[in-house]
């Protein structure tokens, strides 16, 4: 009788034991899993980033407010992922995040164009009050094309210019006419355009306004009060550099746009004197090898005698259209030479793989050069040894989502490559290109735009800002200013949305 009692226990009590090392076996899996994903985080590039607790509590309700967004965009059955920038823009100016993202101190504004920044209404509103400025309102031909924008002198104008200000008067409707002619939009996701060819076509209308000196300076002023008004404090321009003119003096030394910027700086620190500006001298990918190297030996010469505003060299232009970084060997082998020459350094700010081929092989360059960061560098992920490379060295890729869905390079900007860079440790910082050429101006689109799709946190978009200033070209003095005032700006911009959203 007692050996059946034995056998009826061991056969009820097996289960037990069986059910113990299940869940042995499955805290040995969740153990690894768990040990799997930290792993993972610590690859990430915001992985030395600890946030505070107020920080954590203002991280809980934005990721909140995105879910929320997304469960009302899905409620109504909106394409979000399937939209194009220009088609879902009142839907971010209508969200709570973007609210929030406009009060968010943005740091700097690292990618920008010389050209890009304005808004084009106000270019339109501003360039008609001159009764100098005139435009082009036939077909395009070899020299001018249709909506381009210029000053002439009384007497000089060109066959087919007409006053600005009495062609808006006589014909209202071309005033939007003409913002269209001056905005790039990408309408449709599915719609075939030579985005390049259009892309150059909108600075082709307005080249002819910017060197005129009045101008020049109405525009850069307006252009830094838009970025201060975007909560960015420091901005680096690819600058093409042109010889400014006025219809009294004529011409004026190369230089003469370097200081009439430097006083409108001092204009602006009246009111806001933490603002900074440093120039990257930009020359073009379809010149030759001897023009190159005359740009570069003239980008010595400015930075000689403007150290603290010329900071580097860049080349731009589509990357498909021109030579590649490779081609220029020679004008790079000079640049040892040049800086004992000058007795100063110019480092490179290379735009690098604007591609979605792996044909195109600029980021490579890049890794091999004195490079000290990446213009978007979007095709890097093809390059595993190469993004290894350019992780190890500290170099930022400067990464411009809206730019980049709107000249065709993605389109559902959830699978935009930044996503896999920033996953792999590869420190980015958020730029906005040519905001006013695609129908905006400041940075809280692309922050917007890089929360939702790429599903950031608090710890990456403060990364990110920070990157901006850490990254930048300021000096390591000026850097140590401009990080504790946006040290301060963005633990009072936690407190306020903190208290905001309670």
């Amino acid at each position: 009788m007692m050996k059946k009692y034995l056998i009826y226990i061991s056969l009820l009590a097996a289960p037990l034991f069986w059910g113990q090392n299940k869940v042995t076996e499955k805290s040995a899996y969740q153990q690894n899993l768990t040990l799997s994903e930290k792993e993972n985080e610590a690859m990430a590039f915001d992985a030395d980033i600890r946030l505070s607790d107020a920080e954590t509590a203002l991280d809980k309700k934005i990721f909140q407010l995105r879910k929320q967004f997304l469960n009302e965009t899905e409620k109504h059955k909106i394409a979000l992922y399937n939209s194009s920038f220009n088609e879902i823009k009142p839907l971010i100016e209508n969200s709570k995040l973007f609210e929030i993202l406009q009060t968010m101190p943005k740091g700097g504004l690292l990618h920008t164009h010389s050209g890009g920044i304005t808004d084009v209404k106000w270019i339109i509103s501003a360039a008609r009050k001159y009764k100098e400025c005139y435009v082009y309102d036939q077909k395009d031909n070899d020299q001018f094309i249709f909506g381009q924008l210029a000053f002439f002198e009384k007497g000089k104008v060109p066959s087919g210019f007409v006053s600005l200000d009495q062609k808006l008067i006589s014909n209202p409707e071309f005033e939007k006419q003409l913002q269209e002619l001056l905005t790039l939009k990408r309408d449709n996701l599915c719609s075939y355009t030579d985005y390049w060819i259009e892309f150059e076509k909108r600075f082709k209308r307005i080249n002819l306004l910017l060197p005129y000196r009045p101008f020049f300076k109405e525009y850069y002023l307006k252009g830094f009060q838009d970025l201060i008004k975007a909560n960015v404090q420091h901005v680096e321009i690819r600058y093409i550099f042109d010889e400014l003119y006025d219809f009294q003096h004529g011409k004026y030394p190369l230089k003469t746009s370097i200081t009439d910027l430097q006083d409108i700086l001092k204009e602006v620190h009246q009111s806001d004197p933490q603002f900074t500006l440093k120039l990257i001298y930009s020359s073009f990918k379809f010149l030759d090898n001897e023009s190159v190297g005359k740009q570069l030996e003239k980008a010595f010469e400015m930075k000689k005698e403007f150290p603290d505003m010329i900071t580097g060299f860049d080349l731009v232009a589509d990357e498909a259209a021109g030579h590649n970084i490779g081609f220029f060997e020679k004008s790079w082998a000079e640049l040892n030479a040049l800086n004992k020459k000058y007795g100063v350094e110019m480092p490179l700010f290379l735009h690098a793989g604007e591609s979605n081929s792996v044909l195109n092989k600029n980021v490579l360059d890049v890794a091999l050069l004195n490079n000290k960061r990446i213009g978007h560098g979007l095709n890097l992920i093809y390059f595993p040894n190469t993004m290894e490379q350019i992780r190890k060295q500290d170099k930022l890729v400067e990464v411009s989502p809206i730019s980049n869905q709107v000249l065709g390079y993605v389109s559902d900007l959830r699978n935009h490559p930044a996503r896999v860079l920033l996953s792999n440790g590869i420190q980015c910082s958020i730029s906005s290109d040519d905001p006013s050429v695609y129908g905006y101006t400041g940075l809280s689109y692309d922050f917007w735009v890089a929360l939702v799709y790429w599903e950031l946190d608090v710890k990456a978009l403060k990364k990110l800002v920070f990157n901006s200033i850490q990254y930048s070209s300021l000096s390591e003095n000026e850097k140590k200013k401009s990080t504790a005032y946006l040290n301060q700006q963005w633990n009072d911009f936690v407190q306020k949305t903190n208290q905001k959203l309670n």
